[in-house]
């Protein structure tokens, strides 16, 4: 099992909608609005490194809003 997050950053006033989007998604284990450089952290767990990035690229990157991501997997 892989475990990752991703940060994301979002256009002015967009979060809330977000992650009730990203909450849905099928991989997303949980998500949160933070503050700091990136909007909301959403915690992944998926079987393989690939899935981890297709959710990143092919589900999170392409909602409406979403103005960058960044991955990190757990090294333990």
């Amino acid at each position: 099992m892989v475990h990752a997050f991703i940060m994301v950053k979002t256009a002015a006033g967009k979060s809330e909608g977000l992650l009730a989007k990203i909450r849905e998604l099928e991989r997303v284990e949980d998500a949160h609005i933070v503050a700091g450089n990136y909007d909301i952290i959403a915690e992944v767990d998926a079987a393989e490194v690939y899935e981890i990035l297709k959710t990143a690229s092919s589900e999170i990157q392409v909602l409406d809003g979403v103005a960058d991501t960044k991955t990190y997997i757990a090294m333990d």
